[in-house]
């Protein structure tokens, strides 16, 4: 099977709209709609439903727009890291947010130069959660990523699991209380990636995010290293005893075969495992 079918029928998966998606493809309906006909020919399945108004995925067309994204973004990774395969001074990017590393960049930089045999390693800041998507395309060979996160052709071990902590407007209700519960903030368990991630939409970076604290917007759940590393005046940081630790992990791409990804890997473990008391959990 060519790549082009695939990223056809991804365009047309997405947007469910086959004029919108032969318009983001740059060609037009009549040869997207045969094209889509010859790969559901092909496969012998019904991958869109068709009627006049509207186009949804059969089941069949939901497993493959699933696995096409991953061989597409194969394919894209493949190229690129060939291209960088084949730079003279070749390297490794490992990729982070900007203040989602629990204290645990710099060591683990500091002890990966010291091991024999270690490359050249660049760091790589991103947004929320864009880890993932950089090391499946190839943009990145290591990630230290929190989770949850999206595991499809990663693997990942535990760094750290930290406690976490409310970060409140010093004058909220709640401040002046030394500890507090998931039902204090009305939040229970089950339902705190779900407010994590909309916090995380409306802001870019933990500066907003505690700007907007600062004014009494939100109250977000952030580890607790958080709370020593980034003290703010006018937001106060109370422990939340009943809320899941926060888990750190480093994550590469699962068909990696790069010795000096190993070592670096085997360096953030061990780094983990010796600074503070957050015992590295094995993941």
């Amino acid at each position: 099977m060519e790549s082009r079918p695939l990223r056809y029928f991804v365009a047309v998966a997405e947007e469910l709209n086959f004029a919108r998606a032969a318009q983001r493809l740059g060609i037009s309906a009549p040869p997207l709609s045969r094209a889509i006909r010859r790969l559901e020919s092909e496969l012998g399945v019904t991958l869109f439903e068709r009627t006049t108004h509207n186009v949804t995925l059969t089941p069949a067309g939901t497993v493959l727009l699933a696995e096409a994204r991953i061989a597409l973004d194969a394919l894209l990774a493949a190229g690129r890291r060939a291209q960088r395969a084949a730079d003279p001074e070749p390297k490794l990017v490992l990729a982070v947010k900007a203040d989602g590393d629990a204290g645990l960049l710099e060591p683990i930089l500091d002890r990966y130069a010291r091991e024999p045999g270690a490359v050249p390693l660049a760091v790589r800041l991103c947004g929320w959660h864009e880890q993932p998507r950089l090391l499946r395309c190839g943009e990145a060979d290591v990630a230290l990523v929190h989770e949850p996160f999206d595991r499809t052709g990663l693997d990942a071990e535990t760094l750290t699991a930290e406690p976490r902590v409310v970060a409140l407007a010093a004058g909220h209700p709640l401040a002046d209380r030394d500890h507090l519960s998931l039902a204090d903030l009305g939040l229970h368990a089950g339902e705190l990636h779900r407010f994590l991630d909309e916090i995380r939409r409306e802001t870019r970076d933990l500066a907003q995010l505690l700007a907007l604290v600062g004014l009494g917007r939100v109250a977000p759940l952030l580890p607790a290293s958080v709370a020593t590393r980034y003290p703010r005046s006018g937001v106060v940081y109370r422990p939340v005893a009943d809320a899941p630790p926060a888990i750190l992990a480093i994550a590469w791409p699962r068909q990696s075969r790069s010795t000096a990804t190993a070592a670096l890997i085997r360096t953030a473990t061990a780094t983990a495992a010796t600074i503070g008391d957050r015992p590295a959990d094995q993941g």
